[in-house]
């Protein structure tokens, strides 16, 4: 039987005008949340799911238009304000049956203490990283929502537009929110962020189709450049079969061909949830929101996943700095790496925020190889080819070779092959492992084995912040006992990893 919030909400969008098959199974569990589940099989082109762009909640179609772009926020920010001030509304806000499903806030690092923070991100590719969002969504709270309360006082009640108030849409739209179209830009879109995420299991596909809508006040509300990560849509029209399940006898599971009352083909009003593969009867039916380490998954939508091949570890520019001063001079190190950005490479990030990436196999980035590689060559090979880059004028190029030679010491390039570690001298190896274990330090006391036990021990469901912190740094430790197995097996043959999508490390303002 379906929750009294689940029977308000379905409520609520028929009269709004949403469409979704009766094979649709709406499961709302005070354990697990609320999932989406396949009565019978659906097949790949169904349109299961027609949602009304004017029934989203965005800047658009929000009461608090004329004040979002009075004040000009845009992009989330203004997004944050449509969210906080429709629930301020309550009862008599358009969304009043679609709010009251939602958590006041997802359970993302953001909206954790700064105690939790410390606690649980030690040493994690996200403590830095969120100790920096806190920061900043703070400060756009301050330089952009405070103003609005101090000269609005009578229109906005204050405890609606607190900080906490909003951190926690800060937090919804980090996980729920979709690219709607170049008019809506991102908004809230009710049904579509009922189906839960797994990496590299996408059974159901969002999309959006581009709207007309021309104005000359009207303004895009979208701004991809910020550090949420978002949903994709696919702006353009499906060339596959548009039938939905209207199945009268779900037993049965009829299927029935579109009804004149349906939206057309084509329609740009509604947005599409279409099923891209087969699925069986009885089980969850899953969106995906991108090939994801448990990093982003953890930043962005508040869980993990385990043995997740997307994670990454990065090995900071000043994790490699400190290694090198323990065995050689300041003016050493600032020499080699001068010597190595000239040669043409770069490390990931932006110039104050270097890191180097190591994949889920344990494979470090090749610049990580090339920069040890140049700190540890001798000192008369190391003046050679010094010379040889200031007089060439010409930096370091692939030409396809695997490896540049220099006096009998190799120093391989971008065309290097990770599976020819054979190629790797015994000292850079040793640097790796010294990497590993420098970098190993920075979750603390406790080892592995320490964290694999207390995850052993801790509830999911009570205790949520700790599973998947746990989980995080789990994996990320397994990543690090990789590279060492990497750094201690040279002649050992692997495949090379495949690109992965990552968290970025630079923080942009969050507005």
């Amino acid at each position: 039987m379906a929750s009294r919030r689940m029977r308000a909400f379905k409520r609520w969008m028929k009269s709004k005008g949403f469409q979704w098959c009766d094979a649709l199974e709406f499961v709302d569990t005070p354990e697990e949340g609320i999932k989406v589940r396949a009565l019978c099989e659906l097949k790949e082109g169904d349109v299961v799911a027609k949602m009304p762009k004017e029934a989203c909640l965005t800047t658009k179609t929000s009461g608090a238009r004329e004040i979002i772009e009075e004040a000009g926020l845009d992009g989330h920010l203004g997004l944050a304000f449509a969210i906080m001030y429709e629930r301020s509304l309550s009862g008599d806000s358009p969304w009043a049956g679609y709010l009251q499903l939602l958590p006041f806030q997802e359970c993302v690092p953001i909206c954790w203490t700064l105690d939790e923070v410390d606690e649980l991100l030690c040493g994690t590719e996200l403590h830095q990283t969120v100790q920096e969002d806190k920061a900043l969504i703070y400060e756009d709270w301050k330089e952009n929502i405070l103003p609005l309360l101090e000269v609005a006082p009578s229109k906005l009640n204050p405890k609606f537009f607190g900080i906490e108030q909003y951190f926690a849409a800060k937090s919804l739209i980090s996980s729920r929110s979709f690219e709607i179209d170049d008019y809506h830009g991102f908004g809230m879109v009710p049904l579509a962020d009922l189906f839960n995420h797994k990496t590299g299991a996408e059974d159901v596909h969002f999309t959006a189709m581009s709207s007309n809508y021309e104005s000359d006040t009207d303004v895009d509300g979208c701004n991809n450049d910020e550090g949420i990560v978002e949903e994709e849509a696919l702006a353009q029209n499906s060339s596959i079969d548009m039938t939905v399940l209207n199945t009268a006898n779900v037993e049965n599971c009829v299927v029935s061909d579109i009804e004149s009352s349906l939206v057309s083909e084509g329609d740009t009003s509604m947005l599409e949830m279409i099923m891209i593969k087969n699925v069986s009867g009885g089980v969850e039916v899953f969106n995906t929101y991108g090939l994801l380490g448990n990093a982003a998954l953890l930043h962005r939508y508040g869980f993990t996943e385990q043995d997740n091949s997307y994670d990454i570890v990065n090995i900071d520019m000043e994790l490699v700095i400190q290694w090198c001063s323990t065995a050689f001079s300041d003016r050493h190190c600032r020499a080699r790496v001068s010597l190595w950005r000239r040669l043409g490479y770069s490390a990931c990030g932006i110039q104050n925020s270097e890191y180097f990436e190591i994949s889920f196999d344990g494979e470090p980035q090749i610049e990580l190889l090339n920069l040890l590689q140049i700190m540890l060559l001798p000192d008369t090979a190391y003046h050679r080819l010094d010379l040889s880059v200031s007089v060439s004028g010409n930096c370091h190029e692939s030409n396809g070779a695997s490896t540049t030679l220099l006096n009998d010491n190799i120093i391989p390039n971008k065309a290097f092959d990770m599976s020819k570690k054979s190629l790797l001298p015994k000292n850079v190896c040793g640097a790796l492992l010294s990497l590993a274990d420098m970098r190993e330090s920075l979750y603390g006391s406790k080892s592995i084995e320490d964290d694999i036990e207390a995850l052993g021990r801790c509830s999911l469901v009570r205790e949520k912040k700790l599973y998947h912190s746990l989980m995080l740094r789990i994996n990320e430790r397994k990543v690090l006992q990789k590279l060492r197995n990497y750094a201690s097996q040279p002649f050992k043959v692997t495949n090379q990893s495949l690109p992965r999508k990552k968290l970025k490390r630079t923080t942009k303002k969050s507005s």
